[in-house]
Parts: C-alpha cells; sequence; structure tokens
C-alpha cells in the first residue's frame, strides 16, 4: 500500500486517520505494518464501503477536501471495491536503527551470512545477494538501472530482491540509488576478512 509522502507526514502528525482504495480484493490486513519513509503506518481496520455512504467528514480525514473530491482521486475506468481503512502511525522503522549498527560481533556476522544464504538458495536467479551488495559498494547511488547493466539481473526483479537486503538492515535506499548501510559497509568488511 502506497502512500504520498504529504500524507505519510499527516498521519505521523496524527490529522490523517483514513485512507481510501479502490481494489478488486483488499491487500491490506487490519493489524498489518507498512513500512514507509515516517516510519511503520498500522492498519487498525478496513472495511469496504459504498460510494454513496462515504461523507465530508471522513474524506477530510483522508486529507480531501470533500467526497467528490475523493471519489475523483479513483480512476475512472478501473473496476473494484472501495475500501475504507483506518490507519494511524505506529513507531519510527526498526530497520533504521539495525541498519546503523557499526560494531559486528562473529555471532551476528553468522545470522546475517545464513540470512544471505538463504536468500540465494530460495532465488530462481541463483546467488545474487555478494553481487549486488559488492555492485552497491563499488557504486553508491547507482540507480536501478545502472545496477540492473552491471549485474544483469532485470530491473524490477532487482528492486524487490534489494529491498530484501534493506529488511536486513544492508542497505539504504535514496530517492535516486542505493548505498549500503553502516551495518552492510561493517558485513562486507567482516566478509573479506574471513575470505
Amino acid at each position: 500500500m502506497l502512500f504520498k509522502q504529504q500524507h505519510l507526514i499527516g498521519i505521523k502528525a496524527g490529522e490523517i486517520t483514513l485512507a481510501f482504495r479502490k481494489w478488486k480484493k483488499a491487500s491490506v490486513k487490519p493489524g498489518s505494518l507498512i513500512h514507509t519513509s515516517v516510519g511503520l503506518i498500522e492498519i487498525q481496520n478496513i472495511v469496504e464501503i459504498k460510494k454513496e455512504k462515504i461523507t465530508d467528514k471522513e474524506a477530510k480525514l483522508a486529507d480531501f477536501i470533500d467526497r467528490s473530491n475523493l471519489l475523483k482521486s479513483f480512476p475512472s475506468e478501473t473496476e473494484g471495491i472501495i475500501f475504507k481503512i483506518s490507519l494511524r502511525y505506529h513507531s519510527e522503522d526498526p530497520r533504521i536503527a539495525l541498519r546503523e549498527q557499526t560494531d559486528i560481533s562473529d555471532e551476528k556476522f553468522i545470522e546475517l551470512k545464513n540470512k544471505l544464504e538463504k536468500l540465494d538458495k530460495h532465488s530462481r536467479k541463483g546467488p545474487w545477494t555478494n553481487k549486488i551488495l559488492l555492485a552497491i559498494k563499488e557504486h553508491p547511488n547507482l540507480h536501478a538501472v545502472g545496477i540492473s547493466t552491471l549485474t544483469g539481473f532485470e530491473k524490477e526483479w532487482l528492486k524487490l530482491n534489494i529491498r530484501k537486503l534493506k529488511n536486513a538492515g544492508l542497505t539504504i535506499s535514496h530517492t535516486v540509488g542505493y548505498e549500503l548501510s553502516p551495518l552492510g559497509k561493517q558485513f562486507i568488511r567482516y566478509f573479506e576478512n574471513k575470505s
């Protein structure tokens, strides 16, 4: 579930407590936590709603001027059900604290190494984690297309899988491009010393 930056700021401030989406089926569940640029957003509830039942007050809680303005935001050619989603800011993204670690123990190294080996083992592309980490190390802030060209991995597949490295605390995503996190740099250094 994606949010515009202005909406994320409003959710964090507690000013936006609803979102409306038009989907064929619900793509989030109550209790889900969504990683965003401002931290974790919690989905508290999700219900189907007819467009006639949406009130101006509800539209304002989703950062729209009124109901009419909200309904215009849905692509007219898109079929689907309108969902009313109650949400709130939950907490800072725990991956930030994880990625800022600069002291890596033998245990932490083995834990990360095992995690990456598991990602490699379950990938149809074969081993990829080390190749991508090294490409990001050598070319910080390079966009996905550039990394795709360097590594031979398809761009959309690459973006999806770099997110797995980010979840492990090893990379940082920027508006354009990626870089190794402090933990990622320590992991690579430790890996190279062990090799």
